[in-house]
């Protein structure tokens, strides 16, 4: 089998092409730098190198494809994030229908039912719908919680203002998730046994915690036990990130995201569909946590 993978050497996509070449498939990785993919080529991928925002490329690279991995790489540069998104998702689209691809695998979210108010995640709705127009193409979409590497972003909320928060809600407000090593083994999964059918979806979740047990493991992590779990307004949360770095229109994003959050409207889907929950337990994450922390 021929297998077509997007993301590069990420943390999702390079142990899923180590499982499909240990599995003796055939394995073509599409990246930005050539550099960055030496450690799947050395094991026997071929590279293709370019932007998936370049749909002559994306044609190319699919070429004699039989399943192809899609994901949206992350940017803090468009000027419209969910456009962008929606964008590649049409450039996948037009790839797979141009050399006749029958089986896909797409990276999504919990929350990609929303067409709107979710930040980036309604930008997904909009990489799902082009890929289910297709006729006669499998199209299992993989959903997802929230990274737990996201909350790397708040080793110095912790370290200087010795609080964790957001506005996802109060300490008591349910977070589903998730990390790149077990949706990578979904992803190896599916793609090896291909037997989805039509349109489907597939909830991947690694734990299920209150934001107060996210402040209090991580606390005694880094040897700050009973951290608090602060609530944040929209609006505090958005000035936050844009005083952190982030551009206008990722922190608008996030923001709106965490609003779908505490209102539950971005899980409410998950709860109908809950799988069984992955390896990676936010104790074992609170270890990775404290190294970032301790180095920072």
């Amino acid at each position: 089998m021929k297998y077509v993978i997007t993301g590069g050497a990420g943390n999702i996509s390079k142990p899923l092409a180590e499982q499909l070449l240990a599995a003796g498939h055939q394995v073509v990785v599409i990246g930005r730098n050539a550099e960055n993919l030496k450690p799947l080529t050395d094991k026997g991928a071929q590279a293709a190198i370019g932007s998936v925002e370049d749909v002559a490329f994306v044609k190319q690279a699919f070429a004699g494809a039989d399943a192809v991995y899609t994901m949206v790489p992350p940017t803090f540069a468009a000027s419209d994030w969910k456009a962008f998104i929606g964008q590649i998702g049409e450039n996948y689209a037009e790839a797979i229908k141009a050399n006749g691809i029958k089986k896909v695998v797409n990276l999504s979210s919990i929350g990609a039912h929303m067409k709107e108010g979710a930040g980036p995640v309604s930008g997904l709705f909009r990489s799902e719908t082009a890929l289910n127009n297709l006729e006669n193409v499998d199209v299992l979409h993989l959903r997802p919680g929230y990274f737990y590497e996201n909350l790397l972003a708040n080793v110095g909320m912790v370290k200087g203002m010795n609080i964790l928060g957001g506005n996802f809600g109060n300490a008591e407000t349910k977070m589903v998730l998730t990390t790149p090593e077990d949706i990578a083994a979904v992803a190896a999964e599916v793609l090896l046994s291909l037997n989805f059918k039509g349109v489907s979806y597939r909830y991947i979740a690694s734990d299920v915690r209150t934001t107060g047990d996210l402040a209090s493991v991580l606390g005694e992590a880094v040897g700050k036990p009973g951290l608090p779990w602060v609530e944040f307004t929209d609006e505090q949360s958005e000035q936050g990130m844009i005083q952190a770095g982030l551009p206008g229109e990722v922190a608008r994003n996030f923001m709106e995201m965490g609003a779908a959050i505490r209102s539950g409207k971005l899980y409410e889907e998950y709860w109908k569909h809950q799988e069984n929950l992955g390896k990676v337990k936010l104790e074992d994450f609170a270890q990775k946590f404290r190294a970032v922390y301790s180095a920072s």
